[in-house]
């Protein structure tokens, strides 16, 4: 590789095509680049890694987490924004992110998201799915499975967990854009949307207090009561942390899973032929996905050598998921969708002592709906050419605009 190959700096996030395609940047950064210098929207510069063995190593590295208000980490947004608060909220420092205390914090919150737990929410998240794809059909064809599905189920699930009333869905929409934002929203309609979200939470908070119920928020004030639980700062930014993640994500994910499975009919007649195929399916379309988002931050707290290279402390490192699950070394024909690829060591949620909490509700609420699809609308094909899918812009979360479906 030469020297200016070496030290090349590309603009990031990076360029595709189509909606469902991966940059064509991917495979020439992991073999000639791994270690890559980018150019944010702000201008700052940060290091890009596209190989699974550097993304894993990095992410499970217990020494480093995201970057924080303090840190003087490479901004994202060009108006300076998309520092801590780009990451959920700027109160996210409130939830210990380090060692022991945030270990802690996983264990009294990760409790409810057990395995266990899971399997007790199915059947009422399949009712709902059920009630929700029923709605759709009657709304009738073409219809966008994004907003009738996709959306509204994790957004009812992690309301129900919480505590907190699903009709208030468009509001949690807006600040959840508007905390995710990179380019579209402004500093100050984002730190608007921020205050906005801390006086209903609080108020939220408040209210659990008075008449506690059997909700996660109820349960982690009772902890608290006990001397073992949440100050008030980390209850504050853990409900609102949970509330973004929670649907965000996975409602951008479902209909990006459904556009994958759609975009090809053979792996949809495939899951049609044999169902039992959904739980891998499920993780072969988090491994696919290339539009998951900005990428996961850590920010430096001292020298680290990542793919024989010493990256100096201050370094803001992007590890890139989807770039990092492209990888041939690690997955075997790794540009083909395997529905039925297993073992599937893929990085969408993360690894090591930062993973996604959630994981278990996300591939829950994922499978949950695939297999309703499957079975109430077997005819469904998407309504547009997948080259008319449209990215979600502007977002640290990736995700298709609409998912128009008819069936």
């Amino acid at each position: 590789m030469s020297q200016s190959r070496s030290q090349e700096t590309v603009r990031y996030p990076l360029a595709q095509a189509g909606a469902l395609d991966a940059p064509a940047d991917w495979e020439r950064l992991r073999s000639q680049c791994p270690v890559a210098s980018v150019e944010l929207p702000s201008g700052d510069e940060a290091t890009l890694l596209t190989r699974h063995e550097d993304v894993k190593a990095l992410l499970s590295d217990p020494r480093f987490a995201r970057p924080t208000a303090a840190d003087g980490a490479a901004r994202i947004a060009p108006d300076g924004g998309g520092g801590a608060a780009a990451s959920g909220s700027s109160d996210d420092t409130s939830v210990p992110d380090k060692g022991e205390p945030h270990q802690r914090w996983r264990r009294r919150v990760s409790k409810w998201f057990t395995a266990k737990r899971m399997t007790a929410l199915r059947p009422g998240m399949t009712a709902t799915a059920e009630e929700l794809v029923d709605e759709m059909v009657a709304a009738g064809a073409p219809a966008d499975l994004k907003a009738h599905v996709g959306f509204l189920l994790p957004v009812y699930v992690i309301c129900d967990m919480l505590g907190v009333p699903a009709q208030d869905h468009d509001r949690f929409s807006h600040w959840s854009d508007a905390l995710l934002s990179i380019t579209r929203f402004t500093k100050e309609e984002t730190e608007r949307a921020h205050a906005e979200f801390v006086e209903y939470m609080s108020g939220h908070i408040a209210a659990k207090r008075e008449n506690p119920t059997d909700d996660l928020i109820s349960t982690l004030i009772r902890d608290a009561e006990d001397g073992q639980g949440l100050s008030d700062a980390e209850l504050l930014a853990t409900a609102m942390g949970l509330l973004v993640a929670g649907h965000e994500t996975t409602a951008n994910m479902i209909g990006k899973m459904v556009a994958m499975l759609l975009a090809d009919r053979d792996r949809w007649e495939r899951l049609l032929a044999d169902p039992s195929l959904v739980r891998t399916a499920v993780e072969e379309a988090l491994r696919f996905d290339t539009n998951l988002g900005f990428g996961l931050r850590r920010y430096l707290t001292e020298d680290v050598e990542v793919g024989g290279r010493t990256l100096p402390v201050g370094t803001t490192v992007i590890c890139s998921m989807p770039a990092a699950n492209r990888d041939e070394a690690v997955f075997d024909n790794a540009e083909e969708m395997d529905l039925g690829r297993s073992p599937n060591p893929h990085l969408n949620f993360g690894a090591g002592p930062h993973s996604c909490l959630g994981q278990a509700l996300a591939r829950t609420e994922l499978q949950v709906v695939l297999e309703v699809l499957l079975r109430k609308l077997p005819t469904l094909e998407l309504a547009v050419p997948v080259r008319d899918l449209q990215r979600v812009e502007g977002l640290l979360v990736g995700g298709l605009r609409t998912v128009p479906v008819r069936w």
